[in-house]
């Protein structure tokens, strides 16, 4: 099909009180209710937004598109639309603009590199090779690399910013307090030297067959609220990472501990798959404390042999795009981080997941740098 005659083109059109906007070509219509509107006005314009879910939404998505196309151009032959023309376009325009803005999610993923195991190097390179917007790494492994030099050499060769570290310390037996929180501190300031700014809080493991969580609430809360207030003096982000084998893993122990603590400085970084993994629906535990979100490991769950259970993105049971929408409502300090716990005998390699991944995030909207 050619383009009909005499069309003025535009780079950018878009139906403003529709809600949608498509690119290459276009030409405007003046109405006397709606003042001027840009329709698009070839059916071969392409979509400048990223479509939602798989074939059956760029069908739809293409469907309106090229009915506001045909529309437009048969209006336009005659010098403008007729009112009935005008609501079918804006009516188009409305459904068009659902599907469009749910396809675009305004999140820069990062990455942590527990999936290369202790290979930091690599996993630097995988993840800024595949343009994620930052790294995680663990506390430890700061204080490790700064006997060679310092992790932040090799993050700038890369040209990847560090946002987090991961740092376990003990909330549960008071007499070690001290020691944990100047652990806490050490960390905290390699993690700025390195040009970090998030702590993941990690709590410690624990004999959950005989752990009793009421015995130990008071002395987690006061903890965290002591590490968390000192994080915040220095201007780092203190986000509690409940995860599994610890001593917050229960929605109830989830619950009760941010219910608890001084939500001025503790703040909530949720592992999704870690939740799904113990029965929790992450969807609700996401909800009822996105006020208190900052940072996320996003992590996807199927229950097989590999990865602890775990799984590439988008090959298990988290609704991961709804998560994502909420992750883009939150106060998000940190990034949304993929993760993906390795296992022996992966089989796959961890950068191997890591494009699984990304291209998964891609056909739900989300942006990667080039």
């Amino acid at each position: 099909m050619r383009q009909p005659p005499n069309t003025p083109s535009v780079q950018r059109a878009f139906l403003r009180h529709g809600g949608i906007y498509l690119v290459r070509c276009g030409f405007k219509i003046k109405t006397k209710t709606r003042g001027e509107a840009v329709l698009p006005a070839w059916p071969q314009a392409k979509i400048a937004g990223r479509l939602v879910r798989g074939a059956a939404k760029a069908k739809l998505i293409e469907s309106l598109a090229m009915e506001l196309a045909q529309c437009a151009t048969l209006a336009a032959r005659r010098g403008g639309p007729t009112r009935r023309e005008f609501v079918q376009l804006l009516g188009a325009g409305l459904a068009f603009g659902v599907a469009a803005h749910a396809a675009t999610r305004p999140l820069q993923i990062g990455h942590t590199g527990i999936t290369w195991g202790n290979d930091s190097e690599q996993a630097i390179t995988d993840v800024a090779s595949l343009g994620f917007y930052g790294f995680e790494t663990f506390g430890n492994v700061l204080e490790t690399w700064e006997k060679q030099g310092g992790l932040r050499r090799i993050l700038d060769a890369h040209n990847l910013p560090l946002i987090s570290a991961y740092c376990t310390f003990n909330l549960t037996d008071s007499t070690k307090r001290k020691d944990e929180l100047d652990r806490m501190r050490m960390w905290g300031e390699l993690l700025l030297k390195n040009g970090g700014h998030v702590s993941v809080l990690g709590p410690n493991s624990v004999p959950r067959a005989t752990y009793d969580f009421k015995a130990s609430k008071t002395n987690i809360v006061e903890t965290l609220n002591e590490c968390a207030k000192m994080l915040t003096d220095m201007g780092i982000v203190a986000a509690l990472h409940q995860h599994t084998g610890t001593c917050i893993e229960s929605r109830d122990e989830v619950y009760s501990v941010l219910d608890a603590v001084d939500s001025r400085y503790v703040k909530f970084g949720p592992d999704i798959g870690q939740l799904q993994k113990g029965g929790v629906d992450p969807v609700k535990v996401v909800t009822d404390y996105l006020p208190m979100v900052r940072h996320m490991h996003l992590k996807d769950y199927s229950g097989g042999s590999a990865w602890l259970g775990y799984c590439p993105l988008g090959q298990g049971k988290v609704d991961i795009p709804a998560i994502l929408d909420l992750a883009a409502k939150a106060d998000m300090r940190g990034k949304v981080m993929v993760e993906l716990d390795p296992s022996p005998g992966m089989p796959i390699t961890a950068g191997e997941t890591a494009k699984i991944a990304k291209q998964y995030l891609q056909k739900l909207g989300c942006g990667f740098r080039s």
